[in-house]
């Protein structure tokens, strides 16, 4: 049997029908669609979803915000839940590019359906369309190849019989997911076909443990009862496997003690026995200090980033080993490592047998208990730090931490406040810290956070946002008023790049070009330009005020939670109260050549550095 349908409305019928399973549990995968109509979608998709209400549509102001609230949807979803994301052509489509890249980086099931040139021709060029002398089968749709994870063009409404499973496929798959794009000419949306009836059928994606080899489980087991100073580093992937309880009765049973990645915190709650908290460039002096002795490396879940590593200086112990447990073979083989092609709940289960009653030396075990309570006085130090005002970005962090109930969320994404959240902030529950650093997305923020409430509304999202961040993308909170969907917002305003500026000061070039400043005598060294953020956040539609000094940010972070709708606090930091690394170090390199002394001396220690860089063969 079929029905005729134009390809759009087929499509929008395959994807409402689609689910995933795992552990018995099913979730309708696509809980709905956000867009931006134009030209290239409004005739196709546009007129599929007016047609069919049983599969919701989300207005947005911004295409790239809308990848972003995909894809935080997709993650506190732990992977088994995301939005589609339609566009028109031209800017439409282009906006999303970034968004795609860090949802593909991350690893994040988003579906994208941009509109497309006409797949006829003869009317060409349309409005928006980019021409190639070379080709008349290109588009500004290909910008997409090099940041999906699958790509297509369907340019016969047909082939979506074989486009939509192979696009659900790679979806669905833990290894491969990330960003998936079709790209859709607007004439091919609108043209119907007589599809096959069992195309929209209910299908069930079946998301399935799988279990290292087993020489290699048994390998791996030896190499952890012969280690007298393991340390197990956990990623993202341990959250993604609902790994995390799993992973406490191992650390527990064992002693093995764990630090964590950006994407991993909260693997383990702040206060657990075995927790050295944020691994790397930006982690505690404990964590780095037993990864530079360690003699055993177990990563979970984690692709080795260079803020992970130390830029390939944190492992110094020359006889270390590494085994890696990983669902993506790529990562699993990462530093010449013992690889455990496998779920990481499920080698954490088999793991805890075949150890048996192994433990770490007791002296290992007492460091371990010593690092923990010197950094649980060191978060109080800074989190009292009683600064400025201006306030330290270290007592904003402790303040927003202190009101966060067990279930809460906050996320953030770019800027100094990621390396400091990372450090200080104690998480109390998986799911509740919320980082995009896989590519550090500046103005991911608002719009992530609204992808979270919308995921579970009964949950309290706090946005932890700077001002540059912010300036590049608020009008999501107009977004957040529309759905009812209330964000808990913290601008911090450092009056610039912080982060930036501080990292060029330590380059040697005195943060040029980081603060907002007036233009005088050619350069950007006047008086500083001023933002009515308030102002601007009540003009999108949320509550605002500005708190200054602590008490008052604790009198505003209290109100907070009482208001009904979208709440902004703005409140000024000093952009030179850092808080310190710890025992690490990251490369950046300096200018071989420099007429200026600072960047000469920043070279001299980069050298140093580099010497501390190692290859894992």
């Amino acid at each position: 049997m079929t029905r005729r349908m134009t390809m759009a409305q087929a499509t929008i019928e395959f994807l409402k029908n689609q689910y995933v399973e795992r552990d018995a549990q099913r979730h309708r995968f696509f809980e709905g669609c956000f867009g931006i109509f134009g030209h290239g979608n409004v005739a196709g998709l546009g007129q599929a979803l007016h047609q069919d209400p049983s599969f919701p549509y989300f207005l947005c102001r911004n295409e790239q915000a809308m990848v972003h609230t995909a894809a935080a949807y997709a993650k506190v979803s732990n992977r088994l839940r995301t939005l589609v994301c339609t566009t028109s052509i031209g800017p439409g489509a282009t906006n999303m590019v970034t968004g795609a890249a860090a949802a593909t980086i991350n690893r994040l099931p988003v579906l994208l359906l941009p509109g497309d040139i006409f797949a006829r021709r003869n009317v060409a060029p349309v409005l928006q369309q980019l021409e190639s002398p070379q080709t008349q089968d290109v588009s500004v749709n290909d910008c997409f190849r090099a940041v999906s994870r699958y790509w297509d063009r369907i340019q016969r409404p047909e082939q979506i019989v074989t486009a939509l499973p192979e696009a659900m496929r790679v979806l669905t798959s833990p290894a491969e997911t990330g960003a998936v794009t079709l790209g859709m000419p607007q004439d091919v949306q609108a043209e119907a076909f007589d599809y096959p009836e069992a195309l929209f059928q209910e299908r069930v994606w079946q998301l399935r443990r799988q279990r290292g080899d087993s020489r290699a489980m048994e390998t791996a087991a030896a190499w952890i009862r012969e280690a007298r100073a393991p340390l197990i580093i956990a990623g993202g992937g341990v959250l993604y496997s609902e790994a995390c309880g799993v992973l406490a009765e191992f650390a527990s049973a064992t002693g093995i003690p764990v630090a964590e990645t950006q994407a991993g915190k909260g693997a383990l709650r702040y206060d657990h026995g075995q927790a050295l908290g944020a691994m790397g460039v930006t982690g505690t002096p404990g964590a780095n200090v037993i990864a530079r002795e360690a003699d055993l490396v177990i990563g979970i879940g984690t692709r080795y980033s260079d803020f992970t590593s130390a830029s390939k200086t944190a492992f110094q112990n020359p006889d270390v080993r590494f085994l890696n447990i990983n669902v993506a073979e790529f990562d699993a083989y990462k530093h010449a490592a013992l690889p455990v092609v496998a779920d990481a709940k499920a080698a954490l289960d088999e793991l805890s047998i075949l150890v048996g009653g192994y433990r770490v030396p007791a002296e290992f075990a007492g460091r371990i208990r010593a690092y923990r309570e010197e950094w649980d006085h060191e978060v109080d130090r800074i989190y009292g730090l009683g600064h400025g005002p201006p306030i330290s970005q270290g007592e904003v962090i402790g303040a927003v931490n202190r009101v966060t109930n067990e279930r809460d969320v906050v996320v953030c994404a770019a800027g100094s406040m990621p390396g400091d959240m990372h450090k200080l902030w104690r998480t109390k529950s998986p799911n509740t810290y919320h980082m995009e650093y896989g590519y550090s997305t500046m103005g991911y923020e608002i719009a992530a956070g609204l992808g979270i409430k919308m995921a579970d509304p009964s949950r309290e999202v706090y946005v932890m946002v700077g001002d540059g961040s912010y300036l590049m993308m608020a009008q999501e909170i107009a977004t957040s008023i529309q759905e009812g969907a209330k964000l808990n917002i913290v601008v911090v305003d450092n009056h610039g790049f912080a982060s930036i500026g501080g990292l060029s000061e330590a380059c040697g070039s005195a943060g040029f070009g980081t603060e907002y400043r007036c233009r005088t005598n050619g350069q950007l060294g006047g008086n500083r330009v001023g933002v009515d953020f308030v102002g601007n956040a009540r003009s999108l539609g949320a509550e605002a005020c500005r708190a200054v000094g602590r008490a008052d940010l604790d009198k505003a972070l209290a109100a907070m939670r009482g208001h009904g709708r979208t709440t902004v606090v703005v409140v000024e930091t000093d952009r030179n109260e850092h808080v310190p690394n710890y025992e690490s170090w990251w490369d950046v390199p300096i200018a071989e050549i420099s007429d200026v002394p600072a960047v000469c001396s920043a070279r001299a220690e980069w050298l140093a550095g580099r010497k501390k860089e190692r290859d894992y063969l």
